[in-house]
């Protein structure tokens, strides 16, 4: 009986999107992983606090999410 086998691309068609909004620091470039704090300031207003692993340098970044509607 012949044996099939499926070959799998490891090449992903477009970079993942959570990947690319990661901040570097801006002082020593070093790539940051998550954030130190997260604040809720408004219903659709997110605060981060982060903190360069490597500097010790500090920096908040804001961003606001879409209101997700239900059918």
């Amino acid at each position: 009986m012949p044996a099939l086998a499926e070959f799998l691309s490891t090449v992903t068609p477009l970079p993942d999107p959570r990947g690319s909004e990661l901040p570097t620091c801006p002082v020593c470039a070093d790539s940051m992983v998550a954030a130190e704090a997260s604040a809720y300031l408004s219903d659709n207003l997110i605060s981060y606090l982060w903190t360069c692993d490597t500097c010790g340098y500090g920096f908040v970044t804001k961003h606001t999410t879409k209101r997700m509607m239900c059918n």
